[in-house]
């Protein structure tokens, strides 16, 4: 599936800018699930949860905004999917695009929360075009980091991680604080990056919507992310630069 280079792959800088994407999956996570009726936008196995629990009648979650989520989120996977294999087939800059088209959406998403709620913190209750839209960018999200394939670190999820470091841990408890290979290391940087990035996302999703509210919250994760699609487009390479995911 993924055309990157084994580099893309085993890059500590590449492990940076996933790590900061996980961060921001968190945030968004945080902002739908506490101000827009308990969905997640990012974690697709909490919505399919929801989705159950409303279809059997239990848990006082309604049935249209999980399914709202997980539609949305479908479609951004199958149209970045293809959009990106498109691009990647051209040898384009498929990575910084997924970012772009993300950032778009999410910019959106706020400027409708904006537009329809002001500044608060909770949409109204039958608010689902916000909820469409920043699925639609996890979506697109997933089919981007999908491609990128840095192993353990999907930016949308934890439980593979934290259950892949927690064996590794337990096969070589003493190469922890020494005698581990380099590959040993990174493996570990990036479990441990995508268990804590989540949760570090949580608390500043939170945390930004105290001040900002939805749609401001919103708008900065977006700017996060435009500044990760512009500032990651150029990554050193022997012999010159070219574009993250130009082929």
């Amino acid at each position: 599936m993924s055309d990157a280079s084994p580099v893309l792959a085993t890059d500590a800088r590449r492990v940076a800018v996933m790590t900061v994407l996980t961060v921001l999956a968190g945030a968004v996570d945080a902002v739908s699930f506490l101000t827009m009726g308990k969905v997640f936008c990012a974690l697709a196995t909490g919505n399919v949860l929801f989705l159950s629990f409303a279809l059997a009648g239990e848990g006082d979650v309604p049935v249209a905004r999980p399914a709202t989520a997980i539609g949305a989120f479908m479609a951004g996977a199958a149209v970045a999917g293809l959009a990106l294999q498109h691009l990647a087939d051209r040898r384009g800059p498929w990575f910084p695009v997924g970012l772009l088209c993300e950032a778009a959406l999410l910019v959106s998403a706020g400027a409708l929360a904006l537009a329809r709620n002001g500044t608060g913190a909770v949409p109204a209750a039958d608010d689902h075009g916000v909820v469409a839209l920043v699925a639609l960018a996890m979506g697109v999200r997933a089919s981007t980091v999908l491609r990128v394939h840095v192993p353990g670190m999907p930016t949308l999820l934890s439980q593979t991680a934290i259950a892949e470091l927690i064996n590794d841990v337990l096969r070589h408890p003493r190469a922890a604080l020494r005698g581990m290979t380099a590959k040993q290391r990174l493996a570990r940087m990036r479990w441990t990056a995508t268990a804590g990035g989540i949760f570090s996302g949580g608390v500043l999703g939170t945390l930004l919507l105290v001040p900002l509210g939805t749609g401001r919250a919103l708008l900065v994760i977006a700017a996060a992310v435009l500044l990760l699609a512009v500032t990651g487009m150029v990554t050193r390479r022997p012999g010159g630069t070219r574009a993250v995911g130009a082929g």
